[in-house]
């Protein structure tokens, strides 16, 4: 597998999701300073500075070019030209051909199929142009939205584990759903 750089912005209905940019800090601000966006994400509630230092590192994560490699975009809602959100793909195998998926979202713009239309996007890149095998995603058993929009995309929760990891203070479940190519292809067909 040779990796994965893409041409930029990948283009979705709405939607453009592209590297980041130093001056997405504004908007990558906006949502990273929300409790209720990072309650399930493995960042807390950062301010102004923290947000800076983290948008800093995500510069240069706009390719995969060896496994262990995380491919970080900013969502950019087309329309206004503002960052609602991030997608994530990790190349988490070459030989095993894995990957996984994660996003995160502002609340003013939950519930309106961004997340999934990126989602699905980010899903493609993997398996058509990646050439994973298959694709996870890892989520706390508490974050129902999560669960339904990974269902709604195909995926299939393969487990539950209990009390797996200690999260931010406390200990907690976690739900792993997946999607294969194969099945990719035929949601698709």
């Amino acid at each position: 597998m040779p990796g994965l750089r893409p041409t930029y912005p990948l283009r979705t209905e709405r939607l453009d999701l592209r590297p980041h940019r130093m001056d997405d800090l504004d908007d990558l601000y906006a949502f990273h300073s929300r409790p209720e966006v990072v309650r399930y994400t493995p960042w807390p509630v950062r301010d102004r500075e923290q947000t800076r230092k983290a948008l800093e590192a995500k510069l240069t994560q706009d390719a995969l070019t060896e496994p262990g490699q995380w491919l970080v975009l900013a969502i950019e809602l087309r329309e206004t030209g503002t960052v609602i959100g991030e997608v994530l793909l990790n190349w988490a195998s070459e030989t095993d051909r894995q990957g996984e998926i994660g996003y995160a979202l502002h609340t003013d713009y939950q519930g309106k199929g961004f997340a999934s239309e990126a989602a699905r996007e980010v899903l493609r890149l993997g398996f058509d142009e990646l050439g994973l095998h298959r694709i996870c995603a890892i989520l706390d058993d508490r974050n129902t939205a999560s669960a339904l929009l990974l269902e709604r995309l195909g995926m299939r929760r393969e487990g539950h584990l209990i009390e797996c990891t200690f999260f931010k203070g406390e200990w907690a479940n976690e739900y792993i759903y997946a999607l294969r190519a194969g099945e990719w292809r035929s949601n698709r067909a």
